[in-house]
């Protein structure tokens, strides 16, 4: 699983792409978050955008939002790679309406079915699907504030973090679903990658920024415990 930001590297993001999969092999299957949070009213990005708005153009805002559709929607918040894969002829994606992966590789199929669409990203998700699977992840010029596994490391923490509801658009324009999940944050991300034991993870330098190499079981057992042991 990649998570990257390719600016300032000086190559697309297909280049990146085949090496990553030449790298795999015929065996392996690469794997991106493709998250849509453009069409939801419930998230920090949509907040973001209607910072100032007038209460009437916010409602013209939100009822001209496209819904998710699994086999087209783009997921430009997550970068050039992420985008890439997903558009690759023969991509699988998950149908989450928020917190999609798309994959590429044998394993696709069967490690990104079943995803929940009111389990952002705990055990009936992909996330949980590459933690059996002891699934690397990558994290190609991005920090740890960046590695979506801690996210279910919340769903695995004593006790579990609140619930709150998430709303969403999906089929078509104005049709709008609710649901509850648990109330997700990552913005102690980086401090948390920052106590994980230096032994369990590899981290090199490209193009004048980190990368880090890390197990998603490791990452996910590591950041529940210390989420465990300080979030309240």
């Amino acid at each position: 699983m990649v998570h990257s930001a390719l600016g300032g590297t000086g190559l697309d993001a297909a280049a990146v792409r085949d090496v990553l999969l030449r790298v795999l092999g015929p065996d392996g299957t690469l794997v991106v978050p493709t998250f849509t949070p453009e069409n939801s009213d419930t998230s920090r990005e949509y907040r973001r955008r209607v910072e100032g708005m007038t209460e009437r153009d916010r409602a013209e805002l939100r009822a001209a939002m496209l819904p998710f559709e699994r086999n087209a929607t783009p997921c430009p918040a997550m970068g050039a790679l992420a985008e890439c894969v997903r558009s690759t002829p023969g991509a699988v994606r998950s149908a989450h309406p928020q917190t999609s992966f798309a994959a590429l590789g044998p394993r696709a199929l069967e490690l990104l079915s079943g995803h929940d669409p009111y389990c952002h990203l705990g055990e009936d998700s992909p996330m949980a699907r590459l933690y059996e699977a002891e699934a690397q992840t990558l994290l190609l010029r991005v920090g740890f504030e960046a590695c979506s596994a801690f996210h279910l490391a919340e769903y695995r923490m004593t006790p579990p973090p609140p619930r709150r509801t998430y709303r969403c658009v999906v089929e078509k324009k104005g049709n709008w679903i609710e649901y509850e999940d648990l109330d997700l944050h990552d913005g102690d991300f980086g401090e948390i990658g920052a106590q994980v034991p230096r032994d369990l993870y590899e981290e090199r330098e490209w193009a004048g920024r980190r990368v880090v190499h890390i197990g998603v079981r490791d990452a996910v057992d590591s950041a529940s415990r210390l989420m465990s042991g300080y979030r309240r």
